[in-house]
């Protein structure tokens, strides 16, 4: 293989990354903010940079706009398309396609029937698939599914307490996501523990939030159920709620549904309860000011992540580490030392000086005598996209 393309469309941005074929990154990007004020690319090339703000209305201008930076004179990788052999999409809900598998007409048709449970990725995940192969027609492409790796999750944790013929018939079940990212993160911390199988909860903090209970490098619990929805609250969906609240709420006083959904996915969570920002950042920057419900917002959060991880904690039985990775995971030291707070009981201890320091590479934060070690670690999801891309083709 000459170079591995990933794309990875979030709800308003676009990851890429280009690989050579022993999985090396040559490039990377990040176009943020889409359709809002302030839209932004980073890309980076080994010690080249480029930040700037730019127009980028949707995810098809932005495609164009990755595409012409990877043929950039100085900062691109390739100078004809055809010097890539296979792009790797990011797809956060694969329903019942269990594996990675070749981009096809059928396919798209299946995850379109897909995207009203998880509306802020999938249909932009499709977009990016449609324009890359617009640009490239003859390139292979390969979805890798968030949901691919939660698949070893028993049926005692992914079923539903609903009448048995809701699975059966349509498929009603927890299928979890950001899998990539929990898989990737849970090897690293074997490597870091000297640890072929160690058993780990893995903590994806970010705009979208999730906590995964591993033994011995397979999932078996997830906060995500049969959409991103469920589990903790994040920076702009509810997680667990009582759905009796949508009844109460379209009964008594005539909401709609499909609106009720809109606030539940996109105006709820950090942004919903802080009135201010869905960025962790400006809510911790003013409830340092005395902003009440910027404070009680955080503390909603970390709450909730960890009541999950005790939860996952009882699950396992037995704890080697607590990973957090993702955006909030990784750079938040106030949400990191709030959770561990929550987490006395399980003889969980935090170094200050270790936490408040700016993390940049796999990082132990433990406090000395802490029964259970407490790790930071960058993800790579894109990494773990381009090795399942290779496998698909090479098969």
């Amino acid at each position: 293989m000459n170079r591995i393309l990933v794309l990875n469309c979030g709800s308003s941005s676009i990851k890429y990354s280009l690989f050579d074929n022993k999985f090396n990154t040559i490039l990377n990007g990040l176009i943020e903010r889409i359709g809002e004020k302030g839209t932004q690319i980073i890309h980076r090339k080994g010690k080249l940079k480029k930040k700037e703000k730019v127009d980028v209305k949707n995810h098809k201008q932005g495609i164009k706009l990755m595409l012409e930076m990877l043929h950039h004179k100085e900062l691109g990788g390739i100078k004809r398309i055809d010097e890539i052999s296979v792009v790797g999409h990011r797809v956060v809900h694969g329903g019942q396609m269990a594996k990675s598998a070749m981009v096809s007409g059928v396919a798209l048709r299946y995850l379109k029937d897909f995207e009203m449970l998880a509306p802020l990725h999938n249909p932009n995940n499709i977009t990016g698939i449609k324009e890359t192969k617009k640009a490239m027609p003859r390139v292979p492409q390969v979805m890798v599914f968030d949901t691919e790796f939660h698949q070893t999750i028993p049926r005692k944790a992914y079923m539903y307490g609903l009448p048995y013929h809701y699975f059966d018939k349509y498929a009603v079940r927890k299928y979890g996501f950001h899998g990539m990212s929990h898989k990737y993160v849970a090897l690293e911390a074997a490597k870091i523990l000297k640890k072929k199988k160690c058993n780990v909860i893995t903590c994806h903090l970010g705009a979208g939030s999730s906590i995964t209970a591993v033994k011995g490098g397979i999932s078996i619990d997830t906060s995500m159920g049969m959409t991103p929805l469920e589990g903790v609250m994040m920076a702009t969906r509810t997680g667990d709620m009582d759905p009796s609240v949508l009844q109460y709420l379209v009964n008594k006083y005539k909401f709609n549904y499909d609106d009720l959904f809109e606030v539940m996915n996109h105006k709820s969570g950090l942004l919903g309860i802080s009135g201010k920002s869905k960025d962790v950042r400006v809510i911790e920057g003013r409830a340092k000011k005395g902003d009440e419900r910027c404070r009680l917002a955080l503390e909603m959060f970390a709450y909730r992540v960890a009541k999950y991880m005790g939860a996952y904690a009882v699950s396992l039985k037995k704890v080697d580490a607590i990973v957090f990775t993702a955006g909030i995971g990784e750079n938040s030291a106030y949400i990191r030392k709030d959770i561990c707070s929550y987490l006395e009981i399980l003889g969980i201890k935090i170094d200050n000086k270790k936490n408040n320091k700016e993390i940049k590479n796999a990082t132990d934060i433990s406090a000395r005598g802490s029964k259970i070690k407490v790790l930071v670690v960058p993800t790579n999801e894109e990494l773990m996209i381009a090795k399942q891309a290779a496998a698909v083709v090479g098969k």
